[in-house]
């Protein structure tokens, strides 16, 4: 078929095995499969029923495996994970909900003695 024409004509090697194009055909169907799985999910957490780019992004980047597998390639209209790095986040509110109830405490033992 079309996969071992290609793998014959990409000269990989002198001779191709005719279990090869079968395996190399399974291996991409299971990849798509994953993939498409994937991509359904993040399609499905942001309330839309179709697939686009963003999702497939979405889904490959916040795989670890798929991640590493696709780490140098750039989705089409895909964008960019969020990240917002913490120094950047705000602090204030974090901080003074442990401290408020720590200082009347502090404040309040002493008024006491």
């Amino acid at each position: 078929g079309r996969i071992g024409r290609y793998l014959k004509k990409g000269r990989y090697a002198q001779r191709v095995g005719t279990g090869a194009p079968v395996y190399l055909a399974a291996v991409l169907e299971y990849l798509a499969a994953e993939v498409l799985e994937l991509a359904g999910n993040a399609a499905r957490d942001n309330k839309k029923n179709r697939i686009i780019p963003r999702h497939v992004l979405l889904a490959v980047r916040n795989d670890d495996e798929l991640g590493k597998l696709l780490a140098g390639v750039t989705i089409a209209h895909g964008g960019v994970l969020p990240n917002i790095n913490p120094v950047l986040l705000p602090k204030k509110t974090a901080e003074k909900s442990p401290k408020e109830p720590k200082s009347p405490k502090a404040t309040k033992s002493p008024k006491k003695a």
